[in-house]
């Protein structure tokens, strides 16, 4: 069995207890105007192409069969629309310019990766998290890396939005000891204008989710002019406040990191005009969470 992978990474800290790898796997159904991870939206591998990395070596011009590299005014560019992604020029690439992100990779290649790092998870009591994207889009490939690592005896954990079939998600229970889910916002209409699909099947997912016993842990990635008020955390905090397997809620404060990454993948940044939420604008947020009665964290 084969996924689309477009990064493992090794020695994360954040996303799960422990020291972890997380693999992140590509496909979203989403399409968050601020997302951190634009390479990981789209199914089929893409190139992403830095200019400022580029020492014109020239070696990308004389391999690519489709001469979607081309020198225009002395420069390096990349004609996006020529090509066919065989990512032949990123394997001559040695500066770093040209990268291909997604790759067919097999169950046992990425336990090859996993395997590498089986003593930090032992002292660490850290394991594995299947990130992206969203790993229930490839729920099957998903299930079979996450039943490996059960074998292995590795703490697992999945990343989600969880706008999918229930049955994609519920798929990837038993072999899953920790859920991370998202929620964005609870208004269907304002989901909708930012995320470009509406809440409704979120929303049910996370109430089936919270009768399962899974522990878990609701995400709140805090969007300028999208849901950092404190009313709009608060509404969150208590949909959520019931739910009996309820870890903690983790706000995420927004960041600009994804920004080269849109610009590599010749697209502009849609969050550009958004600014980092300042410290005490978290501090508000994180005391409206405390009284509603449950835990919170900022990320």
């Amino acid at each position: 069995m084969e996924g689309t992978v477009f990064d493992i990474q090794r020695f994360s800290l954040h996303d799960g207890p422990g020291i972890r790898t997380i693999v992140f796997l590509k496909g979203c159904s989403l399409h968050c105007f601020w997302c951190q991870n634009p390479e990981g939206i789209h199914l089929k591998p893409e190139i992403m192409f830095y200019p400022d990395r580029c020492i014109g070596c020239g070696r990308c011009l004389t391999i690519c069969p489709q001469k979607a590299h081309v020198v225009l005014d002395g420069k390096h560019a990349y004609l996006r629309q020529k090509c066919i992604v065989c990512g032949r020029c990123t394997e001559t690439c040695y500066a770093g310019a040209l990268m291909l992100t997604g790759k067919l990779m097999t169950v046992d290649e990425v336990m090859e990766e996993v395997l590498k790092d089986r003593v930090f998870y032992e002292v660490s009591k850290g394991g594995v998290t299947l990130s992206g994207g969203d790993p229930s889009l490839q729920y099957e490939f998903s299930k079979a890396v996450l039943e490996r690592c059960k074998s292995e005896g590795l703490h697992t954990a999945i990343e989600t939005a969880a706008n999918c079939r229930w049955e994609s998600l519920a798929a990837l229970l038993p072999v899953t000891d920790l859920v991370m889910m998202d929620i964005k916002h609870l208004d269907p209409e304002k989901h909708q204008e930012v995320t470009g699909v509406s809440n409704g099947v979120i929303l049910e997912n996370a109430t089936r989710m919270a009768k399962t016993g899974k522990p878990l842990i609701i995400r709140v990635p805090v969007v300028p002019k999208v849901n950092d008020t404190a009313e709009e955390i608060r509404e969150i905090a208590q949909f959520v406040r019931t739910f009996p397997n309820l870890e903690y809620l983790e706000l995420l404060p927004f960041h600009r990191f994804g920004e080269s990454k849109y610009h590599a993948l010749g697209a502009d940044y849609p969050a550009s005009c958004l600014r980092i939420p300042a410290r005490d604008k978290m501090t508000k947020l994180v005391v409206a969470v405390r009284k509603v009665g449950i835990k919170v964290r900022v990320g």
